[in-house]
């Protein structure tokens, strides 16, 4: 069989169990949306080979640990207008919210340049007009307009991910961290203006792992 046609096989095949995913996830997304989320994973899969954004190399790895595992959130930020995904790395979750909400705007930060060069490259060629992507340190950032929610995946732990980024929420704003296992001294260790408002378990479909959301908010808030 030729390439081209391992190519088109692999596609369709992703497709089907993407679209098997977030039928399970309960999300609703039109034909041009799974499209430009397939074309995300095979333009990270490419690039992936030249430049190791990732140390997961097949695609369909790729696509349950990190598209199937960014979609998992996605109804946890419905609400949500202006998100900064920190450390985003390949756009992790960040590039995903944004293709599943085209009226949020989403921003990306990541210190490493190839890593934001890819991230601007994808929302060139898929159209993302509500993406906006910074190179450098999160507690060296400064935005005229903070964000509503501030989420991270393997970023760091919960108190040097507040402590870094608080600077840029908005007041009454939420971070949202993504972990495995509930990491209850992390927890533990967050400052005391901060608090644990809910964990939310996460199910990423075709992956046997405990996931989970963390979501922090000012102590001086109400809790869910």
């Amino acid at each position: 069989m030729s390439r081209k046609n391992i190519i088109t096989v692999e596609r369709a095949e992703v497709e089907f169990r993407l679209k098997s995913g977030i039928k399970e996830l309960g999300i609703l997304l039109d034909d041009i949306q799974l499209g430009k989320l397939v074309d995300f994973l095979f333009l990270l899969g490419k690039w992936n080979s030249t430049y190791n954004l990732t140390a997961i190399r097949d695609i369909y790895s790729m696509l349950t640990y990190h598209l199937l595992d960014s979609l998992s959130v996605a109804a946890c930020l419905s609400t949500c207008e202006n998100i900064l995904d920190v450390g985003s790395g390949a756009g992790l979750p960040g590039l995903v919210l944004a293709t599943v909400y085209p009226d949020k705007r989403v921003s990306m930060i990541d210190v490493v340049q190839k890593k934001t060069a890819f991230i601007n490259q994808v929302r060139i060629e898929l159209g993302l007009d509500n993406v906006t992507v910074y190179s450098g340190r999160v507690e060296k950032l400064s935005v005229e307009d903070k964000f509503d929610a501030i989420i991270s995946r393997a970023f760091s732990s919960l108190s040097d991910f507040v402590g870094l980024a608080c600077h840029l929420l908005k007041e009454n704003g939420k971070f949202y961290a993504m972990k495995g296992l509930i990491p209850f001294d992390e927890i533990g260790n967050l400052d005391s203006g901060w608090k644990v408002s809910r964990i939310q378990p996460l199910k990423v479909p075709q992956l046997d792992a405990q996931r989970h959301l963390i979501i922090i908010e000012s102590a001086g808030t109400t809790v869910d």
